[in-house]
């Protein structure tokens, strides 16, 4: 009975070194600098969101969307094929500018799950791009909202 516990402890252990080198292996965190724009904490993010100062541009999915958002932020999914790094080809990349608000002054928050999630960071690239003026990231995303607990729908 001890070997039969010490060979599944030493199993379990293997298995959690192999996952967590697999998640090592995955994508790297988004940058940590916007050029052209301006990164937000989740601080100044719901400072915006009380204002009603900007509009809130959710990336992700449907389905992400569908299972809670930033109240009011607009739904413009980021389809990337392009590989997660800060010099990435968007041209391998769809998004939809157009749903963006027409005037390209107004403050346009963009987000994503968070720190890893590329497609916010892609997003706001590509609208800083698009001569947007006012191109704000909040990187920390709906992880950093829901753990703050401010209100989604």
């Amino acid at each position: 009975m001890g070997k039969r516990v010490l060979v599944t402890g030493i199993a379990f252990i293997i298995f959690l070194a192999l996952t967590n080198l697999a998640v090592a292996a995955g994508d790297p965190e988004t940058p940590t600098v916007l050029k052209g724009g301006k990164i937000i904490s989740v601080e100044e993010a719901k400072k915006l969101f009380d204002q009603k100062g900007a509009a809130f541009i959710d990336t992700r999915t449907a389905m992400n969307y569908g299972k809670g958002h930033i109240p009011g932020a607009k739904l413009v999914v980021y389809k990337g094929k392009s590989e997660n790094r800060a010099d990435f080809d968007e041209s391998k990349d769809e998004f939809e500018l157009a749903k963006l608000p027409p005037d390209k002054n107004t403050p346009v928050v963009f987000y994503g799950h968070g720190a890893t999630g590329w497609k916010a960071y892609k997003a706001a690239i590509k609208a800083i791009k698009g001569e947007y003026k006012n191109v704000q990231w909040f990187r920390g995303g709906m992880e950093e909202w829901e753990k703050k607990g401010y209100p989604k729908e």
